[in-house]
């Protein structure tokens, strides 16, 4: 039988805390969520591998590097409301629900159910699943302190945008061609200023690519 316990143990040792990642309840949170109960079955043995998991419905679980280092960029904290778009299962949002007040995750309809089922047999019962466009995450419940992009976008949606709350983070992977960057976003007299934080990969999320030149 798997050991999933100790190779939880041995991705924070060894992907998580080597990259900077030094608060304390990131690290709780990466020890005690079991990211293998968020995957499917095919995906389970590969679950604490360094790389991004691309699931067989084209949604993407990001590697745990990605992951803990967004999250030390944006600073969640007990008390906050977040918003996780496109979580591909629910493990980003298990990990944010231990560290913030609330989180609402936006999945496409297609998978929305499978996603708010795991999460309710897995205990977290503070995070709610809204079925929409990825895009236009989740008005109604918000304003949001931090918004997370659970894979790449060539522009941040202004919606998104709209929902973050003076004062709020936001972090996602930016592609520009090949490359991809992090960027942490504040929030600040009602625009998001953006900062280059490190380099990862994803891929790009459906409705979040530039929109095309227009030629004559």
């Amino acid at each position: 039988m798997t050991d999933f316990a100790t190779r939880r143990r041995i991705m924070v040792d060894t992907q998580v805390r080597p990259q900077d990642v030094t608060r304390f309840p990131i690290i709780e949170a990466f020890l005690d969520v079991p990211r293998e109960r968020f995957l499917p079955a095919s995906l389970a043995e590969a679950a604490y591998v360094g790389e991004n998991l691309e699931l067989p419905d084209g949604g993407v679980v990001l590697e745990p590097r990605t992951l803990a280092k967004m999250l030390e960029g944006v600073a969640p904290r007990p008390f906050e409301l977040a918003l996780d778009i496109a979580p591909a299962g629910g493990y980003s949002t298990a990990v944010l629900a231990r560290m913030t007040e609330a989180v609402v995750a936006v999945e496409e309809p297609a998978r929305a159910a499978e996603t708010e089922a795991t999460l309710l047999s897995e205990g977290v019962d503070n995070a709610a699943v809204h079925a929409g466009p990825l895009v236009e995450g989740a008005p109604k419940f918000g304003p949001y302190d931090v918004i997370l992009v659970q894979g790449a976008v060539e522009v941040f949606p202004a919606a998104l945008e709209e929902q973050l709350k003076d004062g709020g983070r936001a972090a996602a992977v930016f592609l520009d061609g090949r490359l991809g960057t992090v960027r942490i976003g504040l929030k600040a007299d009602g625009r998001v200023n953006w900062r280059d934080a490190f380099n990862a990969g994803a891929p790009l999320l459906p409705g979040f690519e530039r929109p095309s030149a227009f030629v004559l």
